[in-house]
C-alpha cells in the first residue's frame, strides 16, 4: 500500500536505548518486511499491530489547535524503551508504521483554508481504511496512535468493511464528536460513520455539559442507538461512580464487536488541542483500557489528539510516555481475555 511506511529495524534504532542486562520491547517487538508484510503479519504469532498518523489537519479543520501530529514519535521513544518482561512481551506486538500524511502535511500550512483542510481530510480518510481493513481481516488488533479525531471514521469504515457489518464503538472523551455533516473534521467523526452505516451504538463515556452543542445533546437523548455518560453525574451529581458509569458504557457495546476509542482531552490536564483543567484521572484512564481490553468483542484501540508540541508554544514532555501506558493497559486487558477463552 503506497500510503503506508512500513517500520524497519534501522528505524528501531532511532528511538531504542539499550541497557546491558535488559531487554527492552524495541529488541523484540515484530517488524514486517517491506516487500512481504502481508504475508508475514499473517503468519505472525503478534496479536496487536501498532499504527501511527501523525497528522493534525483533522483538528485544525475543526477550528482546534494544531499539534497531535508530534505524538507518534513521542510514543515510540517511550513505547520501545518498555521493559520486555513476565508482563508484557515484545513477541505479541508488530509495529506495522505510519500512514503516509507527510505531503497533506506540506499542502496544509498554518493559513490553510477551512474548505482547504476539510478536503484533505477527506484524502487521509482514504488512506487510513484499507490499512485497518487489511489489518482487522487478518486477525489482528489494530493500535492507532496520533493524530485527531477524524481518523476515526476510516478506523470505523476500515473495521466494518472487514467485518462485514456496522459495528459497536465505546469513547472516552469529553466531547461526542457527532457534530453537523459539514465537510469532514475532527468533530464529525462519529456521525459521519454513523450516516454511512459503519457505526452502530455509540456509547460516549464521560462528555462534559459544557462542550457539547444542544443537536449534539438532543440526539444523545433521542436516539436508541447513542449512550451519554457526562462526567457531571459521575463527580457532581453522583448518580453513578466511576465503575458503574464504564459498565453501563461497556454494557451498551459489547454484545457485538466495538472499537475501544479514547480521546486524550478527557483526562486532566493533558496537552491537546482542547485541553482540560478537569476530567479523569490518568490511572482512571488506564483502567477504562484495561477492562474495554478484558472484553471478548473489543477490536481495535485508538488514541487520538495527543500532543508533544502544539502549535502555540505549548508542551507535555511526557505525552509519549503516557501513551505508552495507555497502550500497556488495553493490551494487558486484552491478552487475559484471550489467555482466557
Amino acid at each position: 500500500m503506497e500510503s503506508l511506511i512500513l517500520f524497519q529495524d534501522t528505524d528501531i534504532q532511532n528511538y531504542l536505548h539499550p541497557r546491558i542486562g535488559e531487554q527492552k520491547l524495541g529488541t523484540t517487538i515484530g517488524i514486517l518486511d517491506k516487500n512481504n508484510w502481508m504475508n508475514e503479519l499473517e503468519n505472525s504469532s503478534s496479536k496487536f499491530v501498532i499504527l501511527g498518523i501523525p497528522e493534525d489537519i483533522g483538528i485544525r479543520a475543526n477550528g482546534g489547535i494544531g499539534g497531535a501530529f508530534t505524538a507518534w514519535e513521542s510514543f515510540l521513544s517511550a513505547f520501545l524503551n518498555t521493559q520486555d518482561n513476565i508482563y508484557l512481551h515484545g513477541k505479541d506486538i508488530t509495529v506495522l508504521g505510519n500512514v503516509f500524511v507527510q505531503d497533506i502535511m506540506d499542502n496544509n500550512t498554518l493559513d490553510a483554508s477551512v474548505s482547504h483542510l476539510r478536503a484533505s481530510v477527506e484524502i487521509i480518510d482514504q488512506r487510513v481504511f484499507p490499512i485497518i481493513e487489511k489489518i482487522i481481516s487478518l486477525g489482528k488488533i489494530p493500535v492507532v496512535i496520533g493524530g485527531g479525531h477524524n481518523n476515526v471514521f476510516p478506523i470505523l469504515k476500515g473495521t466494518s468493511i472487514a467485518k462485514g457489518k456496522s459495528i459497536n464503538v465505546i469513547n472516552m472523551d469529553a466531547h461526542a464528536d457527532f457534530r453537523a455533516l459539514e465537510g469532514r473534521h475532527s468533530g464529525n467523526g462519529f456521525s459521519y460513520a454513523y450516516e454511512q452505516n459503519y457505526l452502530n451504538k455509540y456509547a460516549a463515556f464521560g462528555l462534559h455539559e459544557a462542550y457539547n452543542n444542544t443537536k449534539m445533546v438532543n440526539d444523545f437523548k433521542n436516539n436508541q442507538d447513542l449512550l451519554a455518560i457526562w462526567v457531571e453525574d459521575i463527580y457532581l451529581r453522583n448518580k453513578l461512580n466511576f465503575k458503574e458509569g464504564l459498565q453501563t458504557s461497556l454494557s451498551f457495546v459489547s454484545d457485538d464487536i466495538f472499537g475501544v476509542e479514547l480521546d486524550l482531552d478527557s483526562i486532566q490536564d493533558t496537552l491537546s488541542s482542547a485541553q482540560s483543567p478537569l476530567g479523569f484521572s490518568r490511572l482512571e484512564a488506564c483502567n477504562y483500557l484495561y477492562n474495554c481490553g478484558k472484553e471478548d468483542n473489543a477490536v481495535y484501540l485508538h488514541l487520538p489528539e495527543g500532543v508533544a508540541v502544539r502549535n502555540d508554544g505549548l508542551q507535555y514532555p511526557f505525552i509519549g510516555k503516557l501513551i505508552s501506558y495507555l497502550v500497556q493497559s488495553f493490551i494487558k486487558g486484552k491478552l487475559e481475555s484471550l489467555n482466557n477463552s
